[in-house]
């Protein structure tokens, strides 16, 4: 149980919510100190969520119907919105929490589907996923097409790329300001969002690949959930095969702010086979587990003396390339709490950084910058404009 001084936040999922959204909002606002629930609307606490990925709630939704919430976060996702707005336990917990003067927000289809069709959007300014702002406009005063819209006790925002803006703006609602701004010094969120998204790159190399990108993502327990899901997400919405593979003993594993991530594979399962990228997550705890996983590292080694691409966010490249001699000869850039075990640091404030075929990004702000590089790389520039498009990067 939390304390009861401590801010309690309800985010429900379902079958088809959009992993990215739901993910960022677990763990972003998880960092300001919330007691985040996350309940499943379906009759079991995994679901499949959007784009092959599994997710697991802490609890059932029909456990919790009584509870008190000081903020209830509604993800997006299709067919899971539409789940959501069907489902009347929820309906009753948001409009309950509306009459109460508490906190409700919604994000990409949601806004529309669930919040505007119960009613909630009379008389309010609103935004959502540009493919519903029809729908929305039919059940709100003004249709906005802010990346994050705020109307009294009501906020609302438009999709992944937009989820992280989003989650800071909830944390100062529920926290302060200077609680949002501690948790985006850690973030690192895009100074410019919704400009098309850029990336240093030296040594230009081609990354190939035949008929389909088979792309590695291994995880451990302790591995950052956005970065994880992120790079996953934007790559099987560009028709890559990315497997998840876990070190541990498990496919089950928590992440670094105990969100539940779900993998494919068990690394053992997949150290014959060649991937024509292995990209891995930060998260201090997590970055040190995959930098002590011996199968892993003779993975990249082998990789990198093939030249085949490699990458890692946050953590990694600090814990995991420079210990083992990946960043040898090679720029690089790591999170700036470990930037100083970098041996090479003339890097370390961009974003994302491309060195022939090493690919390192700073944090779980910067991963879908990052995972758009890699989009880039494989596909050209074209597919990954369309994708940042699509995510409202």
């Amino acid at each position: 149980m939390a304390p009861s001084s401590t801010k309690k936040v309800l985010i429900p999922i379902a079958h088809g919510t959009e992993p990215l959204e739901a993910v960022a909002m677990i763990t972003v606002l998880r960092r300001s100190g919330a007691y985040v629930t996350v309940a499943s609307v379906e009759n079991q606490v995994a679901v499949d969520a959007c784009h092959g990925i599994k997710m697991v709630a802490d609890t059932l939704l029909s456990d919790i119907t009584d509870s008190i919430f000081d903020l209830i976060m509604l993800p997006g996702g299709l067919p899971g919105g539409q789940t959501l707005k069907n489902c009347k336990p929820l309906e009753k917990m948001v409009k309950k929490q509306d009459t109460d003067g508490r906190l409700n927000a919604a994000i990409c289809c949601s806004p529309a589907l669930a919040l505007g069709s119960w009613g909630l959007l009379e008389g309010k300014k609103a935004t959502c996923y540009p493919v519903f702002m029809e729908n929305l406009a039919g059940n709100c005063a003004t249709a906005s097409e802010s990346r994050v819209e705020i109307d009294g006790k009501i906020v609302t925002s438009r999709g992944p790329g937009t989820t992280i803006e989003f989650s800071l703006t909830l944390i100062e609602k529920l926290c302060g300001k200077q609680t949002a701004v501690d948790v985006s010094s850690i973030l690192l969120p895009r100074p410019n969002p919704g400009e098309d998204f850029t990336f240093t790159e030296l040594n230009q190399t081609s990354w190939t690949f035949e008929d389909t990108p088979q792309i590695l993502v291994p995880i451990a327990e302790g591995s950052d959930e956005i970065e994880t899901i992120a790079v996953v997400d934007i790559l099987r919405r560009a028709k890559a095969n990315v497997v998840i593979a876990s070190v541990s003993n498990s496919l089950a594993v928590v992440g670094s702010h105990k969100a539940n991530l779900v993998a494919n594979v068990l690394l053992d399962e997949v150290l014959e086979k060649s991937f024509d990228l292995i990209m891995l997550p930060g998260g201090l705890n997590g970055a040190s587990r995959l930098s002590r996983c011996e199968k892993l590292v003779n993975m990249l080694k082998k990789q990198a003396e093939a030249n085949r691409p490699y990458g890692g966010i946050c953590a990694s490249p600090a814990y995991v390339f420079e210990p083992h001699g990946l960043l040898k000869g090679k720029k690089a850039t790591t999170h700036p709490v470990v930037s100083n075990r970098l041996s090479d640091q003339s890097h370390v404030d961009h974003r994302v950084v491309v060195d022939g075929n090493l690919i390192t990004s700073r944090a779980p702000g910067t991963a879908m910058e990052c995972a758009l590089a890699i989009v880039e790389k494989l596909y050209g520039r074209e597919k990954a404009l369309q994708l940042a498009k699509a995510t409202l990067v």
